[in-house]
């Protein structure tokens, strides 16, 4: 091999590439695209539609919550996000209530409809919809006022405020 060819064997050995760039360049972007989508997931961090109060007031469709299904909305003031739901039992009255209840609001579980039950989702017990809000306290979903003013479920933002401690999981 001539003198020439050892200096360039020399040279192209020196010219092998490290692969600490692509790696450090990727762990940055994989970071940085977690802390943005934790960023995106904290503001947004609603588990169901966001409803809005005009004048202390959320609205609702009579319309769309008489289906006999559990309809479920968030509510959000500041930071405090409560959760509800609105439905129309089988004895043709709209009821309401948070997603949560005296019991199990640590867990922050919230509820599931099974057919004409609603069923907390951390212990199971089943609730019959036309008890919501006539039966208080223990595992019962808790209530929350409403009223029916023509085509519209009126609940007061003032109402769902009372509830967020729930929601906090801290207690009274």
């Amino acid at each position: 091999m001539s003198d020439r060819n050892k200096k360039r064997a020399q040279f192209e050995q020196g010219k092998k590439k490290s692969l600490l760039p692509v790696i450090v360049i990727a762990l940055v972007l994989l970071v940085g695209g977690g802390f943005l989508g934790w960023q995106y997931m904290g503001a947004n961090a609603c588990k169901y539609p966001l409803v809005s109060a005009t004048g202390g007031q959320i609205t609702i469709p009579v319309a769309k919550v008489s289906d006999g299904q559990a309809h479920f909305f968030s509510f959000q003031d500041g930071q405090k996000i409560i959760d509800f739901f609105v439905l129309k039992s089988e004895d043709g009255v709209i009821r309401a209530a948070l997603d949560t209840c005296d019991v199990c609001y640590r867990e922050k579980k919230g509820y599931r409809q099974e057919g004409n039950h609603m069923v907390c989702n951390n212990c199971d017990q089943k609730f019959r919809s036309n008890m919501i809000n006539e039966a208080k306290g223990g595992c019962n979903p808790a209530p929350l006022n409403r009223t029916v003013q023509g085509d519209q479920v009126v609940i007061a933002a003032a109402d769902l405020l009372q509830g967020a401690w729930y929601f906090e999981g801290t207690g009274k």
